[in-house]
């Protein structure tokens, strides 16, 4: 009974407010992963334009593997954390030569993938796959604190996880965790956040005059010129050079940007 009407209140609010996004309307694995990659960390609202034109203008693991780093970062822009964008042509190149070009239904197979993991192996395999595996994000860790861990503070996903498990709709997890996370987008809105009582939660830093933002703009100056001395750089931007000195390097180990002779240039 408990579980029924727990499913009865998250379906009756899917079935009026359920929110039309792009990639629920579509069953294709590469569309489901490039959504999910991009979900990460970033709100539905930022990923709906991104989404349309990145899938438009590379639309399949092949294409993906044979892009260049420079397009796949154009196409990112405004999204943050581009490391994710080098996740994914990385993560292409691995399905094109270890799996035919053919995205892995397996959760497993999935969380091997570069930046992926396996909350987003999960989700992927539920909504490209339509499989039942238990997962946790952010909405569905509101929804499940606000509805079963009322007063209680410092809750951890461990605590959380059977309940997701019990409540799943097996016979359609697709549409179940479609519901769950409108829900949780709901509550957010209208309820003091529930997930500041969870174990995980953290608030994030602030943008202005962090390493992200410097990381982002000399990732963005060289987006619009092919390539530019570390001293261009410097000038350019408003940072402490020895920063700026830091996050290049940090940039160029991870792979995002490559030094030669002098000057700096997307890998």
């Amino acid at each position: 009974m408990q579980i029924r009407n727990f499913q009865k209140r998250i379906y009756d609010h899917y079935r009026v407010c359920a929110r039309d996004l792009a990639w629920r309307r579509t069953r294709d694995p590469y569309h489901i992963f490039i959504s999910e990659v991009m979900l990460q960390q970033t709100q539905a609202e930022s990923v709906r334009p991104k989404y349309k034109r990145f899938v438009a203008a590379i639309p399949d693991f092949r294409a993906l593997s044979k892009a260049p780093l420079r397009k796949i970062l154009s196409l990112w822009k405004g999204l943050g954390y581009n490391r994710r964008a080098l996740y994914l042509k990385r993560s292409a190149e691995i399905v094109m030569r270890d799996h035919g070009g053919a995205l892995p239904a397996d959760v497993e197979e999935l969380a091997k993938l570069p930046g992926v993991g396996r909350a987003t192996a999960s989700a992927i395999a539920a909504y490209a796959f339509n499989k039942s595996v238990v997962f946790i994000e952010t909405n569905i860790r509101r929804t499940f604190i606000h509805h079963f861990f009322k007063g209680r503070e410092d809750v951890s996903d461990k605590e959380i996880l059977p309940f997701v498990a019990r409540m799943l709709d097996r016979k359609n997890p697709r549409k179940w965790y479609n519901a769950l996370m409108d829900y949780g987008a709901m509550l957010k809105k209208r309820y003091p956040n529930p997930n500041r009582r969870s174990r995980r939660y953290l608030r994030q830093a602030p943008f202005a005059g962090s390493d992200r933002e410097i990381r982002g703009k000399i990732l963005e100056a060289l987006l619009a010129r092919p390539k530019l001395s570390e001293c261009a750089i410097e000038t350019a931007l408003p940072f402490d050079c020895a920063r700026s000195r830091r996050c290049l390097g940090d940039l160029e180990r991870e792979g995002l940007l490559r030094s030669r002779r002098g000057f700096w240039t997307i890998a």
